[in-house]
């Protein structure tokens, strides 16, 4: 059974993936996905975090992303792909309590379960140039 943060980012995942691909409201599926949790699981909460955050900063983590992988405009990343990313980027660039590296390892392991055989490599790839700059 995956862990609580772990839970909150598959959330998120799968909020911003449905987002992104029928063009519901993230508030809308937030309610609906509220509906089904347990009130004591903190997952949700976090995955709510994670999903609002994304939205509000979108165009900032889009930036970022076609910065670190430039020959991939963002239109073009499968949307699995393009969220594991921003939850990723979000995750680095705004002020939470998750190291580094544990946010940048998330993402590879959302990548290993939801994407395809190259999202692994990717992810870590985007990621990774993204950690060496910043510890520069």
């Amino acid at each position: 059974m995956p862990g609580s943060r772990r839970k909150g980012r598959i959330l998120a995942l799968q909020t911003l993936y449905e987002a992104d691909t029928v063009r519901h409201e993230v508030s809308a599926i937030l309610e609906r996905s509220k509906e089904r949790t347990d009130p004591s699981d903190d997952s949700w909460q976090f995955g709510a975090e994670l999903a609002r955050g994304v939205v509000d900063r979108i165009e900032n983590i889009d930036r970022i992303i076609e910065s670190y992988a430039p020959n991939w405009p963002i239109s073009q990343l499968s949307s699995i792909d393009r969220n594991i990313l921003r939850i990723a980027v979000y995750e680095l660039t705004a002020p939470t309590d998750t190291p580094p590296k544990v946010a940048a390892n998330e993402a590879v392991e959302l990548a290993k379960t939801f994407g395809s055989d190259s999202s692994q490599r990717f992810v870590n790839g985007v990621l990774g140039s993204l950690l060496a700059e910043r510890n520069a």
